[in-house]
């Protein structure tokens, strides 16, 4: 088993990893019902899939020795109504400038398969965008 959720009440969830004991929250959005105090379920999914971009890049960045320490990604999603779903997600990652144009190529690609990315639907439109300004 991976994890335990736990319906609190008041359309609020808790999930703990089973492995750490750590725990998120979730909450229905303010546009479903919710109270919007913590990541709805969707917003989870969207913001895993930055998380996983990052974390496949930072693994191919170790086994080359490249620093992207500090990388980070803003993330945005679009749902859809009929039917309540999410359309797409948005995400802009912000790298260091210092990489060489292989080394960002390599790290785009490898970002582009995360199993995340590979595990969405493929209706969910995907937008990736790099910057390298720090």
């Amino acid at each position: 088993m991976t994890a335990e959720v736990v319906y609190e009440g008041n359309l609020r969830t808790k999930g703990t990893h089973l492995r750490s004991g750590s725990s998120i929250i979730t909450d229905a959005p303010l546009d479903n019902n919710g109270k919007g105090e913590a990541f709805s379920p969707t917003d989870t999914v969207a913001a895993a899939l930055a998380s996983c971009l990052l974390t496949i890049m930072g693994i191919y960045a170790e086994r080359k020795s490249w620093d992207i320490d500090g990388a980070k990604a803003q993330v945005q999603k679009i749902m859809s109504s009929s039917p309540r779903r999410i359309a797409g997600i948005k995400v802009e990652i912000e790298m260091p400038a210092r990489l060489d144009q292989q080394a960002r190529s390599m790290l785009e690609r490898v970002a582009r398969n995360c199993p995340v990315a590979k595990s969405l639907h493929p209706d969910l439109k995907q937008e990736l965008v790099f910057r390298y300004t720090q």
